[in-house]
């Protein structure tokens, strides 16, 4: 490899707060344009923010999830820069003096961990949001709503340490994974409530020197991230190959043409012109304060995982998927207490719950399956009431009506045929109907059995019981390559 690509991200969490981060109004998403707005977010002269608590006690659960010492102080600094969206043409911000620095979280790459730094965790106001109406060939128009400003934002900033795209988008699904288990934030990136900045640089293999960086904005999913990236690479290493010069710039990616397009030139710290918030005084955490909320943290993913591996027995594979949410974990684990067969159960919800859900686009929590309804279904294939095969068809009705499996099989008379006589009277019928395969089997022939128990399930509209089918086939035909009399 002659180039080595060196990625830090920069996520913006919007914190799950009923009230914004120096105001009381209202954080709620999708309200008319401009009606959750007071003097205070609009930064009338004379008005005065307040800091909100919940905002420092979810920034607080954050930052000691993601193992970040506390800072004893912190304050909040004026960040200036004159955009249309930002109502005082500055917005309050920590510069110097975070919240909190220097974690990681850890991330799984090809069945490898690997530990990506947390470089800072600090909380800020969100701004406003520009609409644009029309197309760039007609004349443009933007409209502005300040519904969101000043809603409480987390920012954090890792170390440059991730080295593919395909990893920046396992680091960004890992913390969102530590945001929504901590219930600190929804992680709707379509919503813009989870928000990444990407800076990219190329440098030579083994260089100890960094590369000019770019800024990559305007992603809103694990999809257009890793694409976004994946693009500057190739055009970064094509530029120097040619013999030109990176510029430090902040580029947009367009999804349309899957391309990034060249933004502004990316501003530095001292063109933000950073001061000391004068109407905020520096904030000092307790340490009582700070270990109340660290017994108060919930078992995360990383912990989620290795127990569903150690006490499940699942594979480290299944255990990543299950645990990505806090919902779908949960909802695994309740159906395992119904149906404690655990890597049957990681089956069903990884191949056709899960399989189900993305091509519909939904969440596990929209799942018209519920954890009960599944068990119910499991413990029906398990007590030998339906095959497998049924099994399957019984969960598409199930997804498609609501409808229990039960019912579902009552209604269509889908019961497995597990009649021993009323099975073998079948078995003899396929046998007796069927000469040539029986021969080819008797002959040493093995493929030919399996096509013998096509025939049977074929003839039972495939409600015979496998197992029972397979047995009694075999004491019909003897062992492959030996005669045995009809």
């Amino acid at each position: 490899m002659k180039y080595e690509t060196v990625i830090g991200l920069e996520v913006h969490a919007q914190l799950l707060t009923k009230s914004k981060m120096f105001c009381a109004c209202s954080t709620k998403f999708g309200e008319p344009p401009n009606t959750l707005t007071c003097p205070i977010c609009l930064g009338m002269p004379g008005v005065l923010p307040v800091i909100n608590r919940r905002a420092v006690e979810f920034a607080l659960k954050t930052a000691l999830a993601l193992h970040c010492p506390i800072n004893p102080s912190c304050r909040f600094s004026r960040k200036h820069y004159f955009y249309p969206d930002m109502p005082k043409n500055f917005q309050i911000s920590q510069y110097d003096q975070p919240l909190a620095q220097h974690g990681f979280i850890t991330i799984r790459m090809n069945g490898e961990s690997k530990q990506v730094g947390i470089r800072r965790v600090h909380l800020e106001e969100d701004v406003g949001k520009l609409v644009h109406a029309g197309t760039m060939a007609e004349a443009q128009h933007s409209y502005v709503d300040f519904n969101r400003s000043g809603v409480p934002l987390l920012e954090i900033v890792s170390e440059p340490e991730i080295h593919s795209p395909a990893e920046a988008a396992e680091y960004l699904r890992q913390l969102r994974a530590v945001l929504m288990y901590l219930e600190v934030c929804d992680g709707n990136m379509e919503e813009g409530s989870f928000r990444c900045d990407a800076n990219i640089s190329i440098r030579r293999a083994h260089s100890p020197e960094l590369g000019v960086k770019t800024e990559v904005k305007n992603m809103n999913s694990f999809k257009a991230v890793q694409k976004a990236l994946e693009y500057e690479v190739k055009r970064q290493i094509k530029i120097l190959e040619e013999g030109g010069r990176i510029v430090q710039e902040t580029r947009l990616w367009d999804a349309d043409q899957e391309i990034t397009l060249s933004m502004r030139t990316k501003e530095e710290a001292h063109d933000y012109r950073y001061f000391p918030e004068p109407d905020l005084l520096p904030l000092e955490v307790s340490p009582v304060w700070i270990e109340e909320i660290r017994s108060s943290l919930p078992e995360l993913p990383e912990e989620r995982r290795r127990r569903f591996v150690l006490h499940y027995g699942l594979p480290e594979y299944d255990a990543g998927v299950l645990t990505a949410t806090k919902a779908l974990a949960n909802y695994f684990e309740e159906c395992v207490s119904l149906h404690p067969q655990a890597k049957v159960v990681s089956n069903w919800v990884m191949v056709e719950l899960l399989g189900q859900l993305n091509k519909d686009n939904r969440e596990i929590e929209a799942s018209p399956i519920s954890p009960q309804a599944l068990a119910e279904l499991l413990s029906l294939m398990d007590q030998g009431v339906i095959s497998g095969k049924i099994a399957k068809a019984v969960f598409e009705e199930m997804y498609q009506t609501g409808e229990a499996a039960g019912a579902i099989v009552k209604e269509k008379g889908l019961t497995q045929i597990s009649d021993e006589e009323e099975l073998l009277r079948i078995v003899e019928e396929v046998i007796a109907q069927n000469p040539g395969p029986v021969a080819d089997y008797r002959a040493g022939k093995e493929k030919s059995f399996t096509y013998l128990v096509g025939q049977v399930m074929k003839a039972t509209k495939g409600k015979a019981n496998p197992q029972l089918a397979n047995r009694l086939l075999r004491e019909r035909l003897g062992e492959p390559g030996k005669q045995t009399a009809d």
